[in-house]
This record gives C-alpha cells, sequence and structure tokens, in this order.
C-alpha cells in the first residue's frame, strides 16, 4: 500500500529536523571549515572583523600571521602569537629609532687656511660724560648724594681733591724735547682730495704735500711712504657715551689678514682720562671693547670685555664660523624673515636684536613711550618726565617680566642659522716698564697738545693689541645624518628581518587594519540601524492596526545582507527532545462502505494489515 501525501510529509519533516540536529554536533566544525573555503566572503566582503582578519592571516605573505592560523593545537598557535606580536614590536621600536635619527644632524669641522677679513672693533670709555664738562648740571643731584652717603654710611667728603701735575709741553724745556728734534715725524692733520696737511712734531712748522691714497696689493714706486690715520666710525651708546668702531661696515673696503701675529693686527693706546672720571657714576676706571662681524649691532654692555689701566692686553684671535640645519632639523631662522618681531636695528637680524626689539614694541605699546637704549619705532617719541612722569614705574615693572619670560620675546625670538664665533686667547703685561715710562709718556703728551692740560700717568692710558694668532678658518657645518632613501632601506630592512615582509605587505596592512576594518565597522552599524528603524516603523503599525495580521521577516535572511554562511548558522536548532512520529490515518475508514453487507468487517485484522 502506497503511503499518503501526510504521511510522506510527515517522514520529510523528521528528516529535516534530525539533519540539523547532526549539524549541532561533531560534524558541524568539519563542514564549517569546508564551506568557509568554498563562499565567496572575502577581504572587505566579511560581515565580522574575526573573520576579515582570518582571511587576512591566511592570505597575507607575512608568515607568522600564516601561521597563527594554519598552526595545529592551542599551544602552537599561542606559541607563535607570541613570537608575531614580539616582532611587531621590535619592528615600531626599531623604526622609531630610526624616524628620530632622520631628523637628528651630523657635524663636521673644516679647517682652511686664506686671508680673513679682520673683524670690526669697538672701544668705549666706561666713563660716559666728562665730569668737568656736566659737573655744572649735577651740582643738586652731587649735594643729594653726598648727604645721602653721610647720613648712610658716615662718608665725609676730602677738602680738596688731588691735583694732576699741570706742566705742559711749552713749559718743559729745550732739553727735555731734544730727544724729538732727531726723529722727523708728521702726523696728518687733514686729508682733501690728494693734498695731505701735515704738522712736524719737533718744529710745529704745518706744510702740505701731494699724496695719493696707495689700496693694499698695489704696488709702491715711491720712496717715501707715510702712514695714514685710521678713520673710525663715531656712535653714541647710552651707557658709555661715545664709542669708536674700527673697520666698520661704513667703509668702503674692509681690512683683510694676509698674515697672523701681533705685528699684523690692530694696536692702540687708549686715553681714558680717569681724573675727569664721575665720582658717583663710575666705580671702575678703563676702557671696554667688543670684537664683532661688521653686519651685527655691538651689544658691548653685555658681550664687551674691560681693559685695565697701566697694562698692555693682548688678544689673540680665532675666527670660527658655524651654518646650522633650519626646520625641520632645528628651530633656527635664515634672515629673521620668519620671526613675526620688526626690527628696529639698521643692522642684520639677531637673536639679541629680536629680543631688544621686542622689549622696545612692548614698552611703547604697555608705557606709551620707548626707552633711551633702543631705536625708536616708527611714529612713538622717547620717554620724558615732562610728559610721562611715571613712565620709569612702568619700565620697571615690564622689565621685571621680560627677565622672567612673561612677554613671549624668548619664545617668539630664535637663533641665527649662521653665525661667527672669535675666540680669544688673552694675556696683560705691565705697560709702560718702570725704564720706558717717563719717555713714553713724555712722547704721548706731546702728540695730545693743546687737547690736555697736564702730563699724562700710566693710570690715564692703556695699551691694546688685537690680531689673529693663525688664518685657519674653522667652518662647523651641519648635514643630515641620513636621507629619505636610507630611511626607507633601513626600514625595509627591519621588516624584512624582524617579520619578513615587504612594504607591499605594509599597504596591505593599511588596507586591511584601516580601511577594511573601517567598512566592516560601518557596514555592521549601518544593519544595525536599518532593523532597528524597521523594527520601530513595525512597532507603530501594530499600534495602529492591533488586528491586521502581519508576516514576519526571517531576521537571519534580510534584502540587504545576501545570504551567507553566517545567517545559515542562525535558523532555528531542533530541540533536543524526540519529536513525536504522527500515526498513519486508518485508510479503512475512508472507504465508502455499504449499508448491507453479506460478510462482517474484521477491524482488527486490517490494523494488523497495515
Amino acid at each position: 500500500m502506497q503511503p499518503s501525501c501526510r504521511q510522506c510529509q510527515g517522514r520529510i519533516t523528521g528528516l529535516m529536523y534530525g539533519i540539523l540536529f547532526t549539524m549541532s554536533n561533531g560534524p558541524k566544525k568539519k563542514l564549517t571549515q569546508k564551506l568557509k573555503k568554498t563562499l565567496p566572503v572575502t577581504g572587505p566582503q566579511a560581515p565580522t572583523l574575526y573573520e576579515l582578519m582570518q582571511w587576512y592571516c591566511l592570505t597575507t605573505n607575512t608568515h607568522g600571521c600564516r601561521r597563527i592560523v594554519v598552526s595545529k593545537g592551542r599551544l602552537r598557535k599561542w606559541i607563535w602569537i607570541t613570537l608575531t606580536l614580539t616582532a611587531v614590536a621590535l619592528v615600531f621600536w626599531q623604526c622609531a629609532l630610526l624616524i628620530m635619527s632622520y631628523y637628528s644632524v651630523s657635524a663636521s669641522i673644516t679647517v682652511n687656511f686664506q686671508k680673513l677679513t679682520f673683524p670690526a672693533v669697538t672701544v668705549c670709555n666706561m666713563n660716559p660724560y666728562k665730569y668737568s664738562v656736566i659737573k655744572p648740571y649735577l651740582i643738586g643731584l652731587e649735594k643729594d648724594t653726598i648727604q645721602y652717603l653721610k647720613e648712610l654710611y658716615g662718608y665725609t667728603e676730602p677738602s680738596s681733591r688731588r691735583r694732576r701735575d699741570l706742566r705742559t709741553p711749552q713749559n718743559m724745556s729745550a732739553a727735555e724735547f731734544d730727544y724729538l728734534s732727531k726723529i722727523k715725524l708728521f702726523p696728518v692733520k687733514s686729508i682733501n682730495d690728494n693734498q695731505v696737511d701735515t704738522e712736524e712734531i719737533a718744529t710745529r712748522k704745518r706744510s702740505r704735500m701731494d699724496a695719493r691714497v696707495a689700496h693694499r696689493n698695489a704696488e709702491m714706486d715711491d720712496e717715501n711712504i707715510v702712514g695714514y690715520k685710521l678713520n673710525f666710525t663715531l656712535f653714541h651708546h647710552s651707557l658709555y657715551g661715545n664709542c669708536y668702531t674700527f673697520n666698520d661696515a661704513k667703509q668702503k673696503q674692509l681690512l683683510e689678514s694676509s698674515m697672523g701675529g701681533s705685528e699684523a693686527g690692530l694696536k692702540l693706546i687708549i686715553y681714558i682720562d680717569e681724573e675727569d672720571y664721575n665720582p658717583f657714576l663710575v666705580t671702575a676706571a678703563g676702557a671696554k671693547i667688543l670684537v664683532h662681524d661688521q653686519d651685527d649691532f655691538p651689544f658691548i654692555e653685555e658681550s664687551g670685555t674691560e681693559l685695565e689701566t697701566a697694562t698692555e692686553t693682548s688678544i689673540g684671535m680665532h675666527l670660527t664660523e658655524s651654518t646650522k640645519l633650519s626646520s625641520p632639523y632645528s628651530e633656527c631662522t635664515i634672515d629673521g624673515s620668519d620671526v613675526p618681531i620688526q626690527n628696529l636695528y639698521d643692522k642684520k637680524y639677531t637673536f639679541q636684536i629680536c629680543l631688544y626689539s621686542c622689549f622696545q614694541m612692548e614698552m611703547v605699546k604697555t608705557c606709551g613711550c620707548a626707552h633711551h637704549d633702543h631705536p625708536l619705532p616708527q611714529g612713538a617719541q622717547y620717554c620724558n618726565f615732562d610728559e610721562m612722569p611715571s613712565w620709569i614705574y612702568c619700565y620697571f615693572k615690564l622689565h621685571r617680566q621680560f627677565v622672567q619670560e612673561e612677554l613671549g620675546c624668548q619664545s617668539n625670538c630664535r637663533e641665527t642659522c649662521s653665525f661667527k664665533e672669535w675666540t680669544f686667547t688673552r694675556s696683560v703685561a705691565k705697560w709702560p716698564s718702570i725704564n720706558a715710562e717717563e719717555w713714553t709718556l713724555r712722547v704721548l703728551t706731546w702728540e695730545l697738545g693743546s687737547r690736555i692740560n697736564k702730563n699724562l700717568t700710566k693710570n690715564d692710558l692703556a695699551n691694546l693689541d688685537i690680531f689673529y694668532q693663525d688664518l685657519n678658518l674653522r667652518t662647523i657645518d651641519e648635514s643630515p645624518s641620513s636621507s629619505l632613501t636610507n630611511l626607507l632601506s633601513n626600514v625595509g630592512g627591519q621588516l624584512g628581518l624582524w617579520l619578513s615582509c615587504s612594504m607591499v605587505c605594509v599597504l596591505e596592512i593599511v588596507e586591511i587594519f584601516l580601511i577594511d576594518s573601517f567598512w566592516v565597522v560601518l557596514r555592521q552599524k549601518w544593519h544595525k540601524l536599518t532593523k532597528w528603524w524597521k523594527n520601530h516603523n513595525q512597532e507603530d503599525e501594530e499600534q495602529q492596526h492591533p488586528h491586521t495580521m502581519a508576516g514576519h521577516d526571517n531576521l537571519g535572511l534580510t534584502e540587504e545582507d545576501p545570504p551567507t554562511f553566517n545567517t545559515a548558522l542562525q535558523l532555528p536548532r531542533a530541540d533536543s527532545c524526540q519529536v513525536p512520529r504522527t500515526p498513519p490515518p486508518l485508510y479503512k475508514s475512508l472507504q465508502i462502505q455499504s449499508n448491507f453487507s453479506e460478510h462482517p468487517v474484521n477491524f482488527d485484522d486490517e490494523i494488523e494489515e497495515m
């Protein structure tokens, strides 16, 4: 007897539940692995980050990641995970060191022997003003100072000040100047084109002669060669008064040194006139000098060197030129054009010029006037007590903020990338000696002539010799310690050493871990948002139409998400209990029986036959 449709349907249903129940046990894992190899779920199409990473480990050329997936046994997998993470850490560490070394520099020192341009030398007297000239203007201030010293320290003014010997050259006997008659000296008084006015020291006889200026390296045909007067450039310093600069940038042609040694340098005898020092303004006697480049402003107050009187100071110089690399290797500036502070000086940019320009601009902005120590900004005026009686209080308050770096000048100003530096070797000797003191002071007194009315003493003079010790120019240049090509080669070597991968593998890692992972996460978020939106709309419809029959979508299969292996696994599993079978129908009961039967029917036999 053939089974009915209902009986076949029951058997098929039981078979499907049996298959699903079997998949939930041991063979499911093997079937899952087999299906994963055949399903076209790769790369950014993977539904989860886990499957994306697993696909990457199976397909990448990086051996460590692949060994994590294909290794058998949990211990072996953890060993490869540890080794791979250690290699990745070492790669990051080594690459970080390489990148940091890329921004480092190496310095090379070169020594050349050549002619050197003689630097500019600025000389200032430590007494800014002659006491004999400004004394009438300081009578009231001097009386107050003496009174304060008397009350505080018990100071009493001496009855009379020490006076110098007022012997003049005109009062001296002829025998005292007999040695001068044997020496023909002609100091140059003035030069007008090719006309030179001279005066013989011994006879005071003036004369005019024709002369021409002979530049260095020019041929000398004349028998008589006379010296010439150095042209010093005068400028005023707020603290030291009149200062003089030798070999300044204003000269048409700078002087050069063609040989080293004291005989090829600058020799100066400086008259400081110690007796005319202001007793309350200056407590030290001497001169202050500064060696600097012609294009630099002489900040002699901060960087100057003192010269002692009655001594001969010899200063030997060595020149070093340094050049640094700018950004990104350092924060130095080439010419100051990229520094947000206006240069108020007529010299090239330096760090000190930037600082003082910044302070002067802040002074004008805060106090309404400019300080006398620095150049005047455009549209501003110098401070004075008549118009601004409280400017000095504002200045001290602003200067304290400047020293404490509260104005931002130190952070905005930057060092220059190229600069010159002179290193000095200084020696001091007693000058003049006891045996040469008499005639030396007489000659110098005679040269000053009518400009002084006294005899010079050694405490009025300071002797200076400044020269190049040698003509070796030391040049310090910075260069990058590593180039971009070397950096990429070193990074590639580290990748090959620790991870057995190349730059293409690095690009693959960037693609998987950044781009593909981003899209996988974004797609998951989008699916969740879509699912929430559909459920929200469905709830709204059910609230509006509570009696309407509504179908339910399979959550595992949606239109936006094509069916994959994972969605197939989301089907409901069969229960662990045995599914009851449906009893077969009684086919005899479905037959049409006659009302009259000749033979009785035995229903038990029918059941047994079935």
